[in-house]
């Protein structure tokens, strides 16, 4: 074939074309070769065979792209629920949870039920544990898990929160419904769990939020959560359902702890006084001192409302270290002012946190000195409770501080385990009977026997016994004919601010 006749062939035409479309990716082209059999026809087999050649490299490159993005799927849907739920239990963790319960929102408030949640948290767990050891805790935990399961329906979600603190998204349910799964749920923890050759009893306090539209998930979780600490405060082992009295009441705390924080940097907090009474004489022996919170916008707070919070918290240790330091200076100023005062007692409640406070010993002493007060003239009065658990750590303090001089006094005497072996140890000098053993002491003369025999008691014992609470004559009069020495009470007089005490101990005697 000549140049000529070549540039002419058509064949040409078509070979360019298919290359055209070879190269924009349609590997399925082909060109059609002719009867010929010369070079062009060889070219145009080598173009077919390179198409075919490359549409088996496509598809092996597609089935393995395939493969690979199948692949990297089900390792992000693995990575997703490993993510989104508990490792020890499989339940659903609290990401997951939360976002059930914005779905079940967002689905149920169309029809006018609204989601519950519930949180379970497993009472006195640690000791589990503490005694058993965390594997022997894990399937607790497991078994746990498997009982929540059994008692809630298909389409609620069960969760493990953490630790041992779990939920539960109940949807499509009645008030009612909801209150009989809480209660089945609180059943069930109930039986006994076998680990091996060891046997373990299992209960839970829940609480319950039931709210209606316009909730959010973190509200109905923390309400749920409010609710269960609620339960947990009533004795464990119980249901409880949210009401908004409980936010109300929550909010108010966490409003004082954040005011508490400053309350003695700003000079809001004031020390009162209440005379310690030799009920023979009248003579006014000592006076303990009594925290008050004169609170800029509330007016006068009593202690009732803020030392337990301040205990649970930890801001019980600032305020003691304030109350120790305000009043042991107060008891030099009196010694300056009043020579009067010279021999009396002051009387400062210290609690169980304070008790272990690492500087506790150094600030006793440094006040002291500074103040230049003898150590006897001052008594820490401790719980009953505290002085009889016998704690190393607490002992230990205990003998430190008597070592020092320093009076100790058992509060309370009577409202706790109070045990009459343990009385002769005690490591006290004095025993305050609480005042709530001196009711109807006048009229009740079983009472009155009762009362006669711990006084006896606590004198068998080597101590002295001061009763509060004393409001009336009769009363007085009643333990002084006991040999009881010292009282305390409104019948001789209310706390006052440190002003009045020296005139109160130059007029001595009772206040009516």
């Amino acid at each position: 074939m000549s140049p000529a006749e070549g540039a002419e062939d058509p064949r040409l035409e078509q070979l360019v074309d298919g290359i055209v479309r070879l190269a924009a990716g349609e590997l399925n082209a082909r060109i059609e070769p002719s009867d010929q059999r010369d070079a062009i026809d060889a070219v145009i087999t080598g173009v077919n065979l390179l198409a075919e050649e490359l549409g088996h490299i496509y598809t092996d490159l597609e089935e393995r792209v395939a493969a690979r993005t199948a692949m990297l799927r089900r390792t992000q849907v693995k990575l997703e629920h490993m993510a989104k739920t508990d490792a020890l239990t499989g339940l659903a963790n609290r990401t997951l949870l939360n976002e059930r319960i914005q779905d079940a929102i967002r689905t149920e408030t169309e029809n006018g039920n609204a989601p519950a949640v519930l949180i379970l948290d497993l009472d006195s767990f640690k000791a589990v544990n503490d005694t058993l050891g965390h594997s022997a805790g894990d399937a607790v935990l497991v078994e746990v898990s498997r009982r929540l399961r059994s008692v809630v329906r298909a389409t609620d979600t069960v969760a493990r929160l953490g630790g041992d603190e779990f939920a539960a998204l109940i949807t499509g349910a009645s008030a009612d419904e909801v209150m009989l799964i809480a209660h089945r749920a609180c059943e069930a923890l109930q039986d006994r769990v076998d680990i091996g050759p060891e046997t373990v009893w299992t209960t839970a306090s829940i609480g319950i939020c039931l709210r209606g539209p316009g909730y959010s998930a973190e509200e109905l979780m923390r309400d749920a959560d409010i609710a269960m600490y609620h339960a947990k405060a009533r004795g464990r082992n119980t249901v409880q359902l949210f009401h908004p009295e409980m936010l109300n009441a929550v909010q108010e705390r966490a409003r004082i702890t954040a005011e508490l924080r400053t309350a003695a940097a700003s000079g809001q907090l004031a020390l009162y006084y209440q005379p310690v009474v030799e009920l023979a004489s009248g003579r006014v022996a000592g006076v303990e001192a009594l925290v008050r919170w004169h609170h800029p916008v509330h007016g006068t707070i009593m202690p009732d409302s803020f030392i337990g919070i301040a205990e649970e918290t930890g801001l019980i240790l600032d305020l003691g270290r304030w109350v120790l330091r305000e009043g042991i200076a107060q008891l030099g100023r009196w010694k300056r002012e009043a020579p009067q005062l010279a021999d009396f007692r002051l009387h400062i409640n210290l609690s169980a946190a304070e008790l272990l406070r690492s500087d506790l010993l150094d600030d006793l002493n440094e006040t002291l000195a500074r103040n230049d007060i003898e150590p006897s003239r001052l008594v820490l009065e401790i719980t009953e409770s505290v002085l009889m658990s016998r704690r190393t750590g607490e002992q230990q303090v205990l003998e430190k501080i008597r070592a020092l001089g320093v009076g100790l006094q058992i509060d309370d005497f009577g409202t706790g385990y109070s045990s009459i072996s343990y009385l002769r140890e005690l490591p006290a000098d004095t025993v305050k009977v609480d005042h709530s053993l001196i009711k109807n002491l006048e009229t009740d003369p079983r009472q009155q026997k009762f009362v006669s025999a711990i006084l006896q008691l606590i004198s068998a014992a080597e101590l002295e016994a001061i009763v509060e609470g004393i409001e009336t004559a009769e009363q007085a009069e009643r333990l002084q004919a006991m040999g009881c020495l010292y009282g305390q009470g409104y019948y001789y007089g209310r706390p006052v601010p440190a002003a009045e005490i020296p005139n109160r101990v130059n007029g001595a005697g009772p206040r009516r």
